[in-house]
C-alpha cells in the first residue's frame, strides 16, 4: 500500500495536479459529454483510492470498467502521456476487484430487504401519490407493531391484503385505509416485479463490511456493480439501490472526524437518475446525508454529463471538480456552459467558459481542495493514464475473478426465512382450523340434541290431549303462534 496521501490526477507539462486524500471525503464530481473520457477518469480515481488502501464501490453502467482488475498493456499513447505529464514510478498493474450484479449473472447477487429500503425510497420507486404513500407508511408501522418482518415482495403483498381485510379494525389506530390505494400499490409492485425487483429485495442481505475490505497487501478492494442491464430495465430501481446504500452507510458507520484518507468511497454514474422526478422530501434527505456522511469518512463522487444534473444544494458541497468537454450547439447549451464555468474558482490564465467547449478527449478542467479545504484555481490538464487495462474483462476473465472471490457462495443462494407472508399464512390457517372446529362442535351438539329428542319421543307416548297442548305451547313460542293466541284471546274479550 502506498504511503503517499496525494493522489495524482494529471498534469499539463508545467505542473501536476494532486488530490489531497484527507480532503477526499468532501466528495466530488466528474462531468462531460459522452466520449470525452469520463470513464477513464473514474478508473484512475478508483485506482488512486485502492492504492491508498481505501475500499471503493462503483456502478459500471456501460460494462467497460471491469478492466480495472487487469494490468494495462503497453501502448505508445500511454508512453507519450506519461512523458508529457512527467509521471514517475508508473507501473502497469491490476487492482483487487469483486463483481456484483443484482441479477446474479455477472457477479455475486446483491440484495437488501424491503424493511431496509423503507417506505420513503419505496414510495418514490413506486411513484405513489401522497395518500398512497401514507398507506405504505402505515403498512410498515403495522408490521412493526405486529412483530412481522417485511423482507421481500410477497411479504409486502401479504401485509397489504391483510390490511385491506382488516381495515375496519385498524382504522381507529392507523387512520382510514383505502382499498383503492392498496390496489394502486399492488399494481405498482407487479410492475416492479417485471423490472427485476424480486432479485434485489430479499435475503441474504449484503453486509456492508463486505464492501469495505482490503486485500492481503492492504489495497482497497474495488467493488464493481454491473449495472448496464439494471439501468436499461429499471433506472429507478438502480437509483433506489444506490440511495439505500448511501443512507445505510450513514446510519451504520461511526464518526471518524478528520482522517488522513477516507474510510470508503462511492462513485455514482448516471447521477441524474438519483434526482430525476424525486419528490422534494427525498431530495432534502439526500442533501442531508451527503452533507453529513463525510464525518463518517465516506466520499461520494457523482458522474454525469453536466454538473447541472445534480441539485445546486449538493453541487455546492463537492470539493473535487473534474470537467471534461461540453458541447454548446444551442443557446441553452451555451447558457449551461457559462453556468458550469462559474462553479470553478477562476484562474486569470484560463478563459474557463471557452476552454470547456475546446477540451480534447482525456483533457479536463480540474479544481481540488487544498490541505485547508479551500478550492484551488481551475487548471487545464491531461488526465493521467490508468495503470490498469482500459476496456472490459472478457467473460472468461470475469468468471475466473468471481470464482476466486472471497464471497463465492455467501450470497449466491436466496434464503426465505419466516416473515410477514409466512406469519399471516399461519394465522389464516389457524383461524380456518378454529372455525372448522367450531362448526364440528356445533354439528355434534345439534346431532346429540336431535338424538335426545328422538329418544324422548320413543320413551313417552302422548295422548291426543297432551299432543294438542304440546303443539300449542310450541306455537306460543313462535311469532306466528303468539299472534294467533293474541287474536283468540282478543276475540274472546271482545265477545265478552
Amino acid at each position: 500500500m502506498s504511503d503517499n496521501i496525494n493522489l495524482l490526477i494529471g498534469g499539463n507539462g508545467e505542473q501536476t495536479v494532486f488530490m489531497d486524500a484527507s480532503m477526499a471525503n468532501r466528495h466530488g464530481m466528474v462531468a462531460g459529454a459522452t466520449g470525452t473520457g469520463k470513464t477513464v477518469t473514474l478508473q484512475i480515481l478508483a485506482e488512486n483510492f485502492s492504492k491508498a488502501g481505501v475500499p471503493v464501490f462503483l456502478a459500471d453502467v456501460k460494462g467497460d470498467v471491469s478492466g480495472v482488475g487487469k494490468a494495462a498493456k503497453p501502448h505508445p499513447k500511454i508512453d507519450e502521456r506519461i512523458n508529457t505529464i512527467g509521471i514517475e514510478g508508473y507501473e502497469m498493474q491490476g487492482n483487487p476487484v469483486v463483481f456484483w450484479d443484482l441479477f446474479g449473472e455477472h457477479g455475486h447477487p446483491i440484495r437488501t430487504t424491503v424493511s431496509e429500503i423503507g417506505p420513503l425510497l419505496l414510495s418514490n420507486l413506486l411513484e405513489l401519490n401522497e395518500t398512497q404513500t401514507g398507506i405504505l407508511y402505515s403498512c410498515f408501522r403495522i408490521a412493526d407493531d405486529e412483530g412481522m418482518l417485511i423482507l421481500d415482495l410477497k411479504d409486502l403483498r401479504a401485509m397489504l391484503i391483510w390490511m385491506g381485510e382488516n381495515r375496519a379494525q385498524l382504522k381507529s389506530e392507523y387512520g382510514n385505509i383505502s382499498t383503492a390505494s392498496i390496489g394502486a400499490i399492488q399494481r405498482g409492485l407487479l410492475v416492479l416485479e417485471e423490472q427485476g425487483a424480486e432479485f434485489l429485495l430479499g435475503e441474504p442481505a449484503i453486509e456492508l463490511r463486505d464492501l469495505m475490505s482490503r486485500d492481503f497487501s492492504g489495497r482497497g478492494v474495488i467493488n464493481i456493480l454491473h449495472a448496464s442491464t439494471l439501468i436499461q430495465k429499471s433506472p429507478k430501481l438502480y437509483a433506489t439501490f444506490l440511495l439505500w446504500l448511501l443512507s445505510e452507510l450513514y446510519e451504520s458507520l461511526p464518526e471518524v472526524g478528520d482522517a488522513a484518507k477516507p474510510k470508503f468511497v462511492m462513485f455514482f454514474d448516471e447521477a441524474h437518475l438519483l434526482f430525476d422526478d424525486a419528490p422534494k422530501v427525498l431530495i432534502d434527505k439526500i442533501e442531508q446525508v451527503v452533507r453529513l456522511i463525510r464525518s463518517k469518512g465516506v466520499g461520494i463522487y457523482f458522474i454525469s454529463q453536466s454538473p447541472l444534473d445534480v441539485p445546486e444544494e449538493i453541487l455546492g458541497q463537492l470539493g473535487l471538480k473534474i470537467q471534461h468537454a461540453l458541447r454548446a450547439f444551442t443557446p441553452k447549451d451555451k447558457k449551461a456552459v457559462r453556468t458550469v464555468a462559474e462553479t470553478f474558482r477562476p484562474n486569470p490564465k484560463i478563459d474557463t467558459g471557452a476552454v470547456i467547449t475546446e477540451l480534447g478527449v482525456g483533457e479536463a478542467l480540474v479544481s481540488t481542495l487544498d490541505a485547508d479545504g479551500v478550492p484551488t484555481e481551475v487548471q487545464q490538464i491531461l488526465i493521467r493514464p490508468p495503470e490498469s487495462r482500459i476496456g472490459p474483462m472478457n467473460k472468461t476473465e470475469r468468471a475466473e475473478q468471481i470464482e476466486r472471490s472471497p464471497y463465492r457462495g455467501r450470497y449466491d443462494q436466496a434464503v426465505d426465512r419466516e416473515s410477514a407472508y409466512e406469519m399471516l399464512a399461519k394465522r389464516a390457517a389457524e383461524n380456518l382450523a378454529r372455525e372448522a372446529e367450531l362448526e364440528r362442535r356445533e354439528e355434534l351438539e345439534q346431532a346429540q340434541s336431535r338424538s335426545s329428542r328422538s329418544s324422548s319421543r320413543r320413551s313417552r307416548r302422548q295422548t291426543p290431549t297432551e299432543a294438542f297442548v304440546s303443539s300449542a305451547a310450541r306455537a306460543i313460542g313462535s311469532r306466528l303462534g303468539q299472534r294467533i293466541v293474541r287474536g283468540v284471546l282478543g276475540s274472546l274479550f271482545k265477545g265478552r
